[in-house]
């Protein structure tokens, strides 16, 4: 019999400690529940309440992570920015006013250039949150709110590199951030205003004016034009399709290269046949104000590629196709 236990790949070393980090770490974060209570509470209410902006700062590895927990708080609809504790003892604390708000990050609740700011904050009445391994800490003692982010043990061998207690932070900043989230309301909309440049940004944020072709650059013909004529408009355009116009000025249908493909195999004279006989009459159509995103969406679910833009009274306004999307980046 072959030995069943040959055929089970044995760990390295290094995919062994990797792994050891990741069950430390994840301890870390579930010890972080017990944390979750009326101190949790106060500090989501006073950033909720603050009328300024939050401020977080923190030295080494926790500011590194403060500087991350501010961007997120920023992202998410709280104004806040980092301020490195060293620079703000030589002139940066003048970035802090009145009605501002402090979120101070130190493991040990002992960091020098913190604790050195701290009774300049108290003169100012700068309201502090602190976040600490050590609730008996001069930090955790001298804050108005204190948040705990003890973990058993670091998942350095040497127990020395911040690792578990910089992960048990950055969830708790996370938390912080989700639930004021929650709390103000905050959108789709509203994230991507603050994000217009990123791909999701131009998904939640560009509207079908923002990327159709209008004017002389609209593939348009009048339902008396022959096919030909239609034709040499979709080529002219390069869309892929044409419009069609009543007398009236309102959409009286499309014509796509679709519907060439169609009436070829009919054998249709496209010399001397009107346009109007052969077109999709009532089409599909958009208004200028709907989401780039939602037109995608009713593009893939109807399995067409372009579309023609109307107002209320259906006179074409724009038209555009995958390839407009495409080009936007909103797929």
């Amino acid at each position: 019999m072959s030995d069943v236990s040959a055929k089970v790949p044995v760990m390295s070393r290094f995919c062994r400690s990797a792994s050891q980090v990741l069950e430390i770490e994840q301890q870390a974060i579930a010890g972080l529940h017990q944390y979750l209570n009326e101190a949790f509470d106060r500090a989501c209410e006073m950033i909720l309440h603050c009328g300024g902006k939050i401020v977080v700062t923190g030295m080494g590895k926790s500011g590194h992570v403060g500087s991350k927990i501010a961007a997120t708080l920023a992202s998410t609809g709280t104004p806040a920015f980092f301020l490195h504790p060293g620079e703000a003892s030589h002139g940066d604390l003048g970035m802090i006013s009145e009605g501002d708000l402090i979120i101070a990050i130190s493991n040990s609740g002992e960091s020098d250039e913190i604790l050195a700011l701290l009774p300049v904050l108290k003169r100012r009445g700068i309201p502090l949150i602190s976040m600490t391994g050590k609730p008996e800490s001069t930090m955790a003692r001298e804050a108005n709110v204190h948040l705990c982010i003890r973990v058993e043990r670091e998942a350095c061998p040497l127990g020395l590199a911040p690792t578990s207690s910089t992960t048990a932070t950055l969830v708790m900043g996370d938390a912080l951030a989700v639930a004021l989230l929650e709390a103000r309301g905050f959108t789709a909309d509203d994230f991507a205003l603050s994000h217009p440049g990123g791909a999701l940004g131009k998904r939640l944020l560009l509207r079908v004016s923002d990327i159709m072709h209008a004017g002389d650059a609209l593939p348009l013909v009048s339902n008396e034009a022959s096919i030909s004529e239609a034709l040499l408009e979709v080529s002219r355009k390069g869309l892929g399709m044409t419009g069609i116009v009543a007398a009236d000025g309102t959409l009286a249908g499309i014509f796509t290269d679709g519907d060439l493909r169609r009436i070829l195999d009919q054998q249709v004279d496209i010399h001397h046949t009107s346009i109007s006989q052969v077109m999709t009459a009532n089409g599909i159509t958009v208004g200028s104000e709907m989401m780039a995103a939602e037109a995608v969406k009713l593009m893939e679910t109807r399995k067409i590629n372009g579309l023609l833009v109307v107002d209320a009274q259906r006179r074409p306004l724009g038209a555009f196709n995958m390839h407009d999307l495409l080009r936007a980046r909103v797929i």
